[in-house]
């Protein structure tokens, strides 16, 4: 039997995040988001406070914790045992909130680079991590496009060599993203999808964060909130090729995709 596949639920705690229905500035407006998340059945919360879309600029990991620090006490006053991930690239920021809460799954779009003290404090920890491929940072991502061999090879190089570092650093559970959007075109988008099965050659469970991404509302000329048919789409292809996780700021609809993959497609999967 092959591992059920989870969803993350998506909560922003920024007024900047690209899709405004995931934001949530107050902890009332973060608890409403979480219960609608969990009714609909996300197996994870995933909590961000400060946005990486393209152009975007870090607010610092004083103001992350800031944000941070009372929506996790609303959270585990109402869902105790609720599985959490954090976007963070901040060393400080997964101290502070092992401190709060004990184990969660941290969310690092830089997979370490930002932060040398990282990887070695997830490793001490014992901690889940997820690992996504970038280049740059978000304000300059964009401009650092060109893939001489191909995306999909650069991805699995920089995993290739990711592994040997979080092997280093005693960081044996993590999770490979692909990084959709994190300095690739639309097209390369696409391209890195329809071959991320060759990705499943490391052996590493794949996330995949594609939810109303520009790689969708630009290619087909609509806004993020007209995107979450096509959405649903490129999750099934996500399936088909490899992904176990999916974060998704859609959770009904993502689990609906997920039944049908599983009832149709690969039986051997739970829903």
């Amino acid at each position: 039997m092959k591992p059920k596949i989870q969803i993350l639920g998506i909560v922003n705690l920024t007024d900047d995040s690209y899709y405004a229905p995931s934001r949530a500035r107050s902890c009332e407006a973060f608890m409403d988001r979480v219960r609608q998340l969990v009714s609909e059945g996300a197996d994870i919360i995933d909590i961000g406070a400060c946005s990486t879309r393209p152009g975007s600029q870090p607010v610092g990991a004083e103001e992350e914790w800031r944000r941070i620090e009372p929506a996790l006490r609303a959270l585990r006053s109402e869902f105790p045992d609720l599985p959490v991930s954090i976007d963070t690239y901040w060393a400080s920021v997964v101290e502070n909130v092992y401190d709060a809460i004990g184990p969660f799954i941290v969310n690092d779009i830089s997979a370490g680079a930002y932060d040398e003290a990282m990887l070695p404090l997830v490793g001490r920890l014992g901690l889940p991590y997820i690992a996504m491929h970038l280049r740059g940072t978000p304000e300059n991502m964009q401009s650092l496009t060109d893939y001489p061999d191909g995306v999909t090879a650069e991805v699995l190089r920089y995993f290739r060599e990711f592994a040997k570092k979080a092997a280093k650093a005693g960081v044996h559970d993590w999770i490979l993203d692909p990084g959709f959007g994190f300095a690739k075109t639309v097209e390369q988008n696409w391209t890195l999808l329809e071959e991320m099965d060759k990705l499943q050659v490391l052996q590493i469970p794949i996330l995949v964060g594609i939810s109303r991404k520009s790689m969708i509302y630009r290619r087909f000329g609509i806004t993020p909130e007209e995107a979450l048919p096509a959405t649903q789409v490129a999750h099934y292809m996500a399936l088909q090729r490899g992904a176990t996780y999916l974060r998704v700021h859609d959770v009904a609809e993502a689990r609906r995709t997920i039944e049908i993959f599983s009832r149709l497609i690969s039986p051997s999967f739970q829903a």
